[in-house]
Parts: C-alpha cells; structure tokens; sequence
C-alpha cells in the first residue's frame, strides 16, 4: 500500500460520502452513551459530519494517518474473520483516537469506539475491518464534535497562567 496526496483526497472523499453510515452510527452511539451516563446528547447530521471531515483532512499530518488506517480498514479481511479480530480491533481503535485528536479525547474515541462496534455489523461480504472502519469513524468524530454539556465552556481544573506571580 501506498499513501500519496492524491491516496489521502481519494480517502477524504470516501470517508465525506460515507456520511449516511457514520451519521446514523454516531447518533446511535450517543444515544446509548447518553443512556447509559444519564445525559442527552446532541444528534448530528450530515452537515456537520462533512465539515468536520473537512477540519479533520484539512490537517496534513491528521490526514494522511487517518487515510492510511482507512485505507488498511477497507481491505483487511481474514479468512475465517475471528484470527483477524486483533488486528482489526487495533486498527479501528487507533483511527478513532487519530480521529479525535489529543489526550484526553484520543482515550475517549478509543472506549467509545468498542461501544459503537458492538453495534456495528458488516455486511456478509464485507471485509472483515468494514465494520470495524464504520465503528472508528463513529467513535472519533462522535468524541471530537461538540454535543456533550461537559464539554462545554471552560474547564474548572484550568490553571490561570497569565497573573502576576506566573513569573515567580
């Protein structure tokens, strides 16, 4: 496999037509996190999937990793599929932390992504990552896009660093 510019704008394009999928994934998965922590959490559309799909590939060095594990999601298949769980287990979690960005949301993405996977089944013909690749990009885009109240405004543990005593 190889990843070039024109690889990562075949991904880019893949991933934003991808959106009836992914949507419809993400908002189930907040419905059952929203469940199970006792929230409600925003729904979202296509929309704003693609746009952040846009901010998402719009960062080269984002872009390219997620292209790259999409790309190896996309074709993975095991014979017999369970040998291949691992690996394909691996790949889905590592896209959905790429996906999300730093810690402490990479971590996030990553936990979600087993929650969307549980509910995520490819068709018989799929490869055995396709469901997988649906699941990750449920997981990081559902943890990087706003909906969740706790992520809103600023966070109580912030240290002010811009006082008289930063100096000292």
């Amino acid at each position: 496999m190889e990843i070039t510019p024109d690889a990562v704008t075949a991904e880019y394009r893949w991933t934003r037509e991808r959106a009836p999928v992914v949507v419809a994934l993400v908002n189930e998965t907040r419905d059952r996190l929203g469940d199970v922590f006792g929230v409600d959490v925003d729904r979202i559309d296509a929309a704003t999937y693609r746009a952040e799909v846009d901010a998402v590939y719009g960062d080269g060095e984002r872009a390219v990793n997620v292209a790259a594990y999409t790309r190896l999601l996309r074709d993975l298949d095991v014979s017999d599929d369970y040998p291949g769980f691992v690996v394909d287990e691996v790949l889905g979690r590592e896209l959905a932390a790429t996906i999300a960005g730093g810690q402490p949301l990479a971590l996030l993405a990553q936990a979600t992504f087993h929650v969307a996977d549980l509910h995520t089944d490819g068709d018989g013909d799929d490869p055995a990552g396709a469901d997988d690749l649906d699941a990750a990009l449920a997981a990081g885009f559902q943890t990087r896009l706003p909906g969740w109240d706790w992520r809103e405004g600023e966070s109580p543990f912030a240290v002010d660093v811009g006082g008289d005593d930063a100096d000292e």
